[in-house]
């Protein structure tokens, strides 16, 4: 008897021993994510949007695991480059960079000259020499400024709300050194003077992106210059939240004696255009691009070059007659 359990033991350590030998070890994938700053509600849906994908990857196929690091750049140039430095050092396998300023390549070319396969996504770097492991994924800014100037000049009397004879605006600014702020606050005034409209600025200033920033600058602007003003230009949609609170404060009222546009169609934002409480906005795809920059960066890790250095994710102009496409 002893005998016979001796050999059964014998063959079940066997098979449990092949059994552990045949199953594939999992590879781990390590993946540095570095956003410019936490505090942007555009960029913490795509952030989510990120990690998300790779959520859904690992949940697929447990023969790779994605382990996705996002650190909070906090809007500052140095604590950047530190974390992303730690990144490198760390031997992260691939990059995803979101930088916090566009006007100096030094970071960009310090990621570059390290090897690891990146992707820089949102804010583009002018002119600069994306190596063979790297590339940039987001949108033609000049597009959402045309379509936010397409929104007012759609409206009745294309913006000129007392008749006379010109459109009165305001411009409320993201980062000044930013493309996409440079390119939005100058192509919504193209839009209107390229299709014949006279505009009249009376107020520009920078709110960095950030709503309360945007509320005070509103208020500010409508205290100085009050009936005036006729549109209001906000160069993404958190702003825009806060320019509608200071607009509401003074007692005017979106769509009847003033406009107000923004970029990025959030959520909330797409709800309030569908109430007609903001003009229209802009869709800044988070899906669309996060998830082209994540299969972007397997085709890197894959050892494949990208095909576009850059690649762009097309724009949406978002009004009442479209919005409900868009809510979520």
């Amino acid at each position: 008897m002893k005998k016979v359990l001796a050999v059964l033991l014998s063959v079940l350590l066997a098979f449990s021993f092949a059994g552990c030998q045949s199953k594939p070890k999992t590879k781990e994938v390590k993946i540095g994510v570095a956003m410019y700053q936490f505090n942007d509600n555009f960029m913490t849906l795509y952030r989510q949007d990120i990690q998300k994908y790779f959520d859904e990857l690992n949940a697929k196929d447990s023969s790779v695991h994605y382990t996705v690091e996002i650190v909070d750049g906090a809007n500052d140039v140095n604590t950047q480059t530190e974390q992303v430095r730690t990144f490198i050092s760390k031997g992260v396998d691939a990059l995803i960079v979101n930088l916090v300023q566009t006007t100096s390549d030094a970071l960009a070319k310090e990621i570059v000259n390290s090897g690891i396969p990146c992707v820089f996504i949102n804010r583009e770097i002018a002119d600069f020499a994306y190596g063979d492991k790297t590339c940039y994924v987001g949108a033609d800014a000049r597009d959402s400024g045309t379509y936010q100037g397409q929104l007012i000049y759609n409206v009745p009397n294309h913006g000129d709300i007392n008749g006379d004879g010109k459109v009165s605006y305001i411009m409320i600014m993201g980062d000044p050194e930013n493309t996409d702020a440079q390119y939005r606050t100058e192509f919504s005034v193209k839009y209107l003077t390229d299709n014949g409209v006279t505009v009249e600025e009376l107020f520009k200033q920078t709110g960095n992106w950030d709503q309360a920033q945007g509320q005070e600058l509103v208020a500010n602007a409508l205290g100085s210059f009050g009936n005036q003003i006729e549109v209001v230009f906000c160069n993404n949609d958190g702003m825009a939240l806060g320019a509608y609170e200071a607009i509401k404060a003074a007692g005017r009222t979106v769509g009847k004696d003033i406009y107000l546009v923004g970029v990025d169609a959030l959520p909330e934002v797409c709800q309030m255009v569908k109430e007609g409480t903001i003009t229209g906005t802009v869709l800044n795809d988070d899906v669309g691009q996060a998830n082209t920059c994540c299969d972007t960066v397997l085709g890197l890790l894959a050892g494949k070059a990208p095909e576009k250095k850059v690649n762009y994710v097309p724009y949406v102009m978002i009004t009442p007659e479209n919005v409900d496409q868009y809510l979520k």
